[in-house]
């Protein structure tokens, strides 16, 4: 691009053009102030470069001012041509702004060539009219006092921006020539005359006129107010002095008009202002208008009305709020006296209880206490009372005298009474209080009269004794029975039953609850027949007024619903692996006794846990007394057993199921019993008949933990890396010893010495032992060779003698007619099995010998566990289930 622009310059440069640039600039150009939008300010071109690339769109154009300003822009005339000018967003004013503008066009045409140039602008000033400001030129009320002598009222003031800051003065006139008023050339307005407001010179219109130096003007107006000075005493024009209102008027009620004039201003009363000055609470008084209203009610009945109905009141007119002239008068207004409080009542409902027996003509009422009349004179405080009327009152009740409002009973109130048990033993009694004056107001009064029953007769229960059975299975809350006690009186009061006395067992206090409401007698929990078979309870019923007790006889109904209790109801029992079929296992028996079943009832099943049927018990039906026996022999070298440990669950059932029946022909109960079984295998020593051969023995140990135990294997873990890096450090240091020191060859191995009476072909065996550690010994065998009592676990088959203490005598070498002892280690005799702390150093010993040269076969192999004699590992336990 830039190749091609240098090319067309050159080109443009050949052929005689010039450069592009602006045509007519720089220059200096004027505009008048205050020119409105659009007035042209200059016009200019454009001279297109040699490669008369057009200007791009939107150029010339204004791009920086100083100082700044938005009044200027550039608009597009035709082709090549442009004009600067106004914009009317901002005022040129001369006398205000800047008057000098520098202002920087800049155009570019599409191939980039630029040019920059500068248009100076200068603001011309041009005259202005004068100008009225603030209030005064939207023309101003003037206020005179009537009366006042003539002279100053005011200086008028315009501004003029050319003439007023060269301190040219302005020539100030009255447009319309008044007899009133004069106004001088410098601007200040005189009065000529004194002004009367009665006369009817109230106000004045008067128009100002100013002129500039150049003959240019302005104008505005003045309104000349005349302020009427009070020199006069307002008059009342209303006649009446006193007013007589009835009580009760409504609050806002208008009970008087007061009017007044002012000679000052006739006509016009509105100015006038009235007020009470005497303190009082019944009545305002309007200030513009003169109406007096009700404020407070007027009660002629109570308060100060009651005792004096008049009220006196001042009435003060001004014709000012302060400072002006006033007038006072006095007016009365006397309350009188309405019937406008019915006869009333403290109480208008009552509630009366009269006893049943109550006799004829006794006082119930005396409505004379409750009721009165609020009014203050007569007839209107006075009230009689109507006739009784209400449902049931007719033959029951009047008043004595007549009207006296005095209740008295005339007729029966017998509770039990048909006819009053058809009325409820409720009457009700309606009565009015009426005034005896106009308009007759009325309230009604409501007697409600309950008749209250008396006790009368016995209260018993339906049956003189009750007898209930109850089948000692039922649960609690079983209804046993239901007792109900009544007597004849109404209302029928509600019966609250208890148990008094009975019931008692020898665990509960009270194995029956009765229901307090309804008399359902019930169990709080199940009955024993075998611990009480017949209950006698004592059940009292009340009512509040009388009491009642009655005999109830429970008899229990007696079930089979006790379980066969065998002895012993858990045992442990431990028996070789090769006990005979049939053999009775170490003499257990079961004695199982059942309190609700005779001993030929039992039946004994074995539950879950006899894997293989190995057990059964016998007699198995009719006794309450058998024997455990084995039933199948143990197999666990063909697979068939896989567990030692055999945890049975024996139920003993009293349902009568001898051998011609199959179904029970009643309820049955059963009953448990817990067996645990462990199964001894082979001992561990066995006298071998071979000769002894060379055997190494490897342990492995492998410790067992609760998963529970999670900082076990931590622990264990952290210990190996540290013990790892230590046998590390420690066979560097062994390998670098022996390759300085170590004399032997590397050709043939070398052989064992044979010693006297072993046999050469023996071969070295690898007896691979792996021992699960775990400190729990749970059974305890006898070694039939040695006779020594030793501890295993059933789980993991680790063992241990019971004395840690006891050495067993060494075996001599074996010969010809002597067998080697099933476990031989190379210079040492056989021992019984070691304990945790002893295997710990055969292992030690063993990886020892492993190590030697006579470790190895005829071949010169390491043994294998291929090579091993058979009967050197049958000492070993059998693995346990894998299940265990």
């Amino acid at each position: 691009m830039q190749g091609a622009v240098f090319l067309l310059v050159l080109l443009g440069a050949m052929s005689g053009r010039e450069a592009l640039h602006l045509i007519h600039l720089p220059a200096t150009s004027t505009v008048a102030e205050n020119s409105p939008p659009e007035t042209p300010v200059h016009k200019f071109s454009v001279n297109l470069s040699a490669s008369l690339s057009p200007v791009i769109p939107g150029l010339p154009l204004i791009i920086n001012t100083s100082p700044l300003t938005d009044g200027f822009k550039v608009n597009w005339l035709s082709g090549i041509d442009f004009e600067v000018v106004t914009t009317g967003k901002e005022q040129l004013d001369f006398e205000t702004g800047p008057n000098i503008f520098d202002l920087q066009i800049y155009v570019k045409d599409d191939v980039g060539v630029t040019d920059l140039q500068i248009l100076t602008v200068q603001v011309t000033d041009v005259n202005e009219p004068p100008q009225f400001e603030g209030n005064l030129a939207k023309g101003l009320d003037l206020y005179i006092l009537e009366g006042a002598n003539p002279g100053f009222i005011y200086q008028v003031e315009a501004f003029d921006p050319e003439d007023t800051n060269r301190n040219i003065p302005l020539s100030y006139f009255l447009i319309v020539p008044s007899v009133n008023f004069r106004l001088s050339p410098n601007g200040t307005l005189f009065s000529t005359t004194e002004f009367d407001f009665e006369a009817g010179h109230k106000s004045f219109h008067l128009a100002v006129g100013v002129r500039d130096s150049q003959g240019l003007g302005a104008s505005t107006t003045l309104q000349v107010n005349i302020v009427n000075i009070n020199d006069e005493i307002p008059r009342f024009t209303s006649l009446a002095r006193v007013y007589t209102i009835p009580e009760e008027l409504a609050s806002g009620t208008i009970v008087a008009n007061i009017t007044a004039e002012d000679p000052d201003d006739k006509g016009f009363t509105s100015f006038l202002l009235y007020s009470i000055t005497t303190a009082n609470r019944y009545f305002v008084i309007n200030q513009l208008t003169g109406t007096i209203q009700v404020a407070h009610r007027l009660d002629r009945d109570a308060g100060e009305l009651r005792q004096n109905p008049t009220i006196s009141l001042e009435v003060l007119v001004k014709d000012r709020p302060s400072g002006g002239q006033e007038n006072r008068m006095q007016i009365t207004f006397i309350v009188e006296d309405i019937n406008d409080s019915p006869a009333a009542c403290t109480k208008t409902t009552f509630s009366i209880m009269v006893p049943e027996r109550a006799a004829k003509g006794t006082l119930l009422l005396d409505l004379n206490k409750f009721c009165f009349d609020d009014d203050s004179e007569a007839p209107n405080n006075r009230f009689n009372f109507t006739t009784p009327s209400g449902v049931g009152s007719s033959g029951r009740f009047s008043q004595d005298p007549a009207g006296s409002g005095k209740i008295v009973l005339i007729g029966d109130l017998d509770y039990e009474n048909s006819s009053n048990l058809a009325a409820g033993n409720k009457y009700t009694v309606i009565i009015q209080v009426q005034d005896v004056a106009l308009p007759y107001y009325k309230n009604n009064i409501y007697i409600y009269i309950f008749t209250k029953p008396e006790n009368e007769f016995p209260l018993t229960f339906d049956r003189p004794s009750y007898v209930f059975e109850v089948s000692e299975l039922r649960p609690a809350q079983t209804r046993v029975g239901l007792v109900h006690a009544a007597d004849q009186d109404h209302p029928q009061n509600s019966v609250v039953y208890s148990i008094s006395t009975g019931g008692a067992s020898p665990q509960y206090p009270n194995i029956f609850w009765i229901n307090p409401q309804t008399g359902e007698l019930q169990l709080v929990t199940r009955a024993d027949y075998e611990t009480t078979a017949i209950y006698i309870l004592r059940i009292q019923a009340t009512n509040g007024e009388d009491s009642s007790s009655v005999t109830v006889t429970v008899n229990i109904l007696e079930e089979n619903d006790e379980k066969p209790i065998c002895t012993p109801n858990s045992y442990f029992l431990a028996i070789p692996v090769d006990l005979k079929v049939g053999t009775n296992i170490q003499n257990f028996k079961l004695t199982c006794t059942d309190l609700d079943s005779s001993p030929r009832s039992f039946r004994y099943s074995m539950g879950p846990g006899n894997i293989n049927s190995h057990f059964t018990f016998s007699p198995n039906a009719g006794s309450n007394v058998t024997s455990l026996l084995l039933a199948t022999r143990f197999d666990y070298a063909g697979g068939l057993d896989k567990i030692w440990d055999y945890k049975l669950l024996v139920y003993i059932t009293d349902d009568n199921l001898l051998s011609g029946r199959k179904k029970a022909q009643a309820h049955v109960e059963t009953g448990t019993v817990t067996l645990s079984i462990r199964v001894i295998p082979h001992p561990t020593t066995i006298v071998t008949t071979t000769p002894r051969p060379r055997v190494i023995y490897q342990v492995l140990r492998k410790n067992i933990y609760s998963p529970s135990a999670w900082y076990v294997p931590f622990v264990i873990t952290l210990g190996s890396i540290l013990l790892l890096g230590l046998l590390v450090s420690l066979f560097v240091l062994l390998a670098k010893a022996i390759h300085r020191h170590c004399l032997c060859k590397t050709g043939k191995h070398q052989k064992l010495p044979v010693k006297k009476g072993e046999m050469k072909a023996t071969k070295t065996e690898v007896l691979v032992e792996t021992i699960h550690m775990n400190s729990v010994f749970d059974g305890e065998a006898i070694d039939p060779v040695t006779g020594a009592v030793y501890e295993f676990n059933s789980n993991t088959g680790a063992r241990k003698w019971k004395d840690p203490s006891t050495q067993m005598p060494r075996w001599k070498e074996p010969g010809p007619h002597r067998a080697a002892p099933s476990r031989a280690v190379t210079g040492e005799g056989a021992r019984p099995p070691r304990s945790t702390s002893e295997q710990d150093g055969l292992s030690s010993k063993a990886l020892a010998e492993d190590t030697s040269p006579g470790s190895r076969n005829q071949d010169g192999k390491l043994g294998t566990p291929k090579s091993r004699n058979p009967a050197l590992t049958s000492w070993a336990s059998p693995k346990p289930h894998p299940g265990k």
